[in-house]
């Protein structure tokens, strides 16, 4: 019965909220510079996104253009887990709200922030 229990645990625990690393190419955007008022041009652009799979393998498929965002396919270089690994991993509905929350919070440290919708 414990096993079971503990299995069902680790399973609602599945989803990562991850934050990638840009090119400043993709600053020629001005829709995203527009997102982003309080930007600081000494920290970097970053895209925000969740998911159920390990962060890695997210960014690989963003990579190869797999369900993928076009901003981190174009201009994802690496991930930043300094910015997302003590968050993880957590619910589905907690990483939503997450994605969201960190987003808005290193939008409000100045960085550049894509995705986090």
């Amino acid at each position: 019965m414990r096993k079971r229990r503990t299995r069902r645990r680790a399973e609602q625990f599945h989803h990562n909220v991850y934050v990638v690393l840009l090119s400043d190419e993709v600053l020629r955007d001005r829709a995203l510079l527009r997102l982003n008022p309080k930007r600081d041009a000494s920290k970097p652009c970053v895209y925000v996104g969740m998911t159920g799979l390990s962060t890695d393998d997210r960014f690989a498929n963003h990579k190869k253009g797999y369900k993928s965002a076009r901003v981190v396919r174009e201009y994802g270089i690496r991930l930043l887990p300094e910015l997302f690994a003590h968050l993880n991993p957590m619910p589905f509905e907690a990483a939503a709200q997450m994605e969201k929350d960190l987003a808005e919070d290193l939008r409000d440290e100045g960085y550049t922030v894509a995705g986090g919708t």
